[in-house]
């Protein structure tokens, strides 16, 4: 059981593992918690481990870095492969292969110290939020309301990151869907109750509301899980993963970002979708686990 890391999610991690752990063993899984952070990965080859789940998340656990050390050892993991895992975690390059396969995104644009930033807000329109391209639970992420509050969201977002992107500001909602395997979960919207869905509602405040059913009519829910499943598929994710998703007011979806490891603590969507499905919170860890067999 990989948990913790050295990422700037690691307590979250450290979250999610525990409860994961717990499930494991509940359900009768000789399985260890193992945490990179403060052990030498290489120790996994002498310990006879047959198969690794991965609750790392962000960079160093979720970005191919550590999938790419377990595939040279030889041990299966969970989720999604080296390419995949590195491909997701960019919020950048993953927008550019669902534009080359003409999946909807937000308008977006990378930033650097030397942007026009008044130029920037005005081609995106305010407002719009300023992101690091490989951190997630919204970490150094701002929503810029005002033009002149650009550049310091983009310094914000600088110092996790030496990509940074803005991104155009949609209106009609905030959703989410969970894949496993083969099965696309009920979509979930998300309802915070601050400013917008920052790492206080993910993790902290007991006020954001998640919507489950999601209150779409049936029809713009299925169309919402093909293109979760599309954008899943298309970066090669594999396993599990939950795809973040945008609504206009229209009624369109956008394609927002990938979660190849996503969170599984108490506040936690995957495991939301899952009962929602009729599956425990054992279940699905165990068919998380049991999906390593397919790789």
């Amino acid at each position: 059981m990989l948990f913790g890391g050295r990422s700037a999610e690691r307590e979250v991690s450290l979250k999610s593992g525990a409860a994961v752990l717990a499930a494991l063993r509940k359900s009768g899984v000789d399985a260890h918690g193992f945490d990179p952070a403060v052990q030498d990965l290489h120790a996994l080859l002498g310990e006879g481990y047959q198969r690794v789940f991965i609750a790392l998340h962000g960079r160093f656990g979720e970005d191919g870095t550590v999938q790419g050390a377990l595939e040279l050892m030889g041990i299966p993991y969970t989720g999604s492969g080296v390419l995949a895992s590195a491909l997701a975690m960019d919020k950048w390059r993953s927008k550019l292969v669902w534009q080359a396969a003409g999946l909807p995104v937000p308008k977006y644009e990378l930033l650097t110290a030397d942007s026009d930033f008044g130029a920037a807000a005005a081609r995106l329109g305010l407002p719009l939020f300023v992101k690091p391209a490989n951190e997630g639970s919204s970490v150094g992420i701002s929503k810029v309301k005002q033009a002149g509050d650009l550049r310091a969201a983009y310094e914000e977002a600088a110092r996790h990151d030496k990509l940074v992107i803005a991104e155009a500001f949609i209106g009609g909602g905030e959703y989410t869907v969970a894949i496993l395997g083969e099965r696309v979960l009920p979509v979930i919207k998300i309802e915070p109750a601050n400013e917008f869905y920052d790492y206080e509602a993910k993790y902290l405040r007991d006020d954001t509301r998640y919507l489950c059913p999601c209150g779409l009519a049936p029809a713009q829910e299925a169309e919402m899980q093909r293109l979760a499943q599309q954008g899943f598929a298309l970066v090669g994710g594999t396993g599990w993963g939950r795809v973040d998703l945008l609504m206009d007011e229209s009624g369109r979806p956008y394609l927002l970002e990938i979660n190849t490891a996503p969170g599984m603590t108490d506040h936690s969507l995957v495991p939301m979708a899952a009962r929602q499905a009729g599956m425990s919170f054992e279940q699905l860890v165990l068919r998380i686990l049991e999906l390593t067999e397919k790789r």
